[in-house]
């Protein structure tokens, strides 16, 4: 696999890499480069890109499926497109999916919010509380359970590279849509076209949605993260296709 890796996707498995093993030597990066909910104080202008590049320290697995993807599909991908179309697709899709997540959250913080409003909590005084990293106990008494999960969820900043990667799966997807793929707990290959949205039906649709429901937005995984990247994805391949956006017009 590595002699087949081209050049700019080895970039990003290097970048990735220096960024989750310095992760462990500057913990200020955690704080300065993840993404965090826009409307907090710790938000900064450039985390919806540098947090693309940052991965959990506590889930070595989460980096390792991340490049593994990035290396499988990002390099035939690369190889159709050349390095500036590749670059360009890779962050729009990383980006795409951080501002996807970001509305989702937004909904779900401003739910939680109005509610403590109306019960006569001061809005002022709970962001005070919420930037401080804490939240009132209080507040559980007035809103469901799901409603609070969901509020407190979504202050939780997100790293990893899945937007983007989840782009390249529909992409590769949409390109090659009889390929067949494979997962170690599914034996059978599953065409392309048909392993994709499945997963993402599956796996992040109706988590996502379920988990939502039920005030799981802070189990760990940014399922309508995944949504929105593959989402940006698969609009971009249609628009490339419909307008026929062909190598030379990135290569110029």
């Amino acid at each position: 696999m590595m002699n087949n890796m081209t050049d700019t996707v080895k970039q990003l498995l290097i970048i990735n890499i220096l960024f989750f093993i310095g992760s462990y030597f500057v913990p200020q990066a955690n704080e300065l480069l993840s993404l965090h909910y826009f409307e907090s104080d710790g938000f900064k202008f450039w985390q919806p890109i540098t947090h693309m590049f940052m991965h959990s320290k506590y889930s070595l697995m989460h980096i390792f499926f991340n490049m593994f993807a990035l290396v499988s599909f990002g390099s035939t991908l690369e190889k159709m497109w050349g390095p500036k179309k590749f670059l360009f697709f890779y962050f729009s899709c990383g980006i795409g999916a951080a501002l996807i997540h970001s509305g989702v959250n937004y909904y779900y913080f401003h739910d939680g919010l109005n509610r403590l409003v109306e019960n006569g909590f001061n809005k002022v005084e709970i962001m005070e509380v919420l930037n401080q990293g804490k939240f009132m106990t209080s507040w559980k008494e007035v809103l469901p359970t799901s409603v609070f999960e969901n509020m407190i969820g979504a202050l939780t900043p997100t790293v990893g590279a899945s937007g983007a990667i989840y782009g390249l799966l529909a992409a590769f997807a949409f390109m090659f849509p009889n390929a067949e793929l494979a997962l170690m707990f599914i034996p059978v290959p599953i065409k392309a076209k048909y392993f994709v949205p499945i997963w993402i039906l599956l796996f992040d649709v109706s988590y996502g949605i379920i988990g939502g429901y039920l005030g799981y937005t802070n189990s760990g995984i940014a399922h309508f993260a995944h949504v929105g990247g593959a989402l940006i994805g698969f609009i971009m391949m249609w628009f490339w296709k419909k307008n026929q956006f062909d190598k030379n017009r990135w290569d110029r």
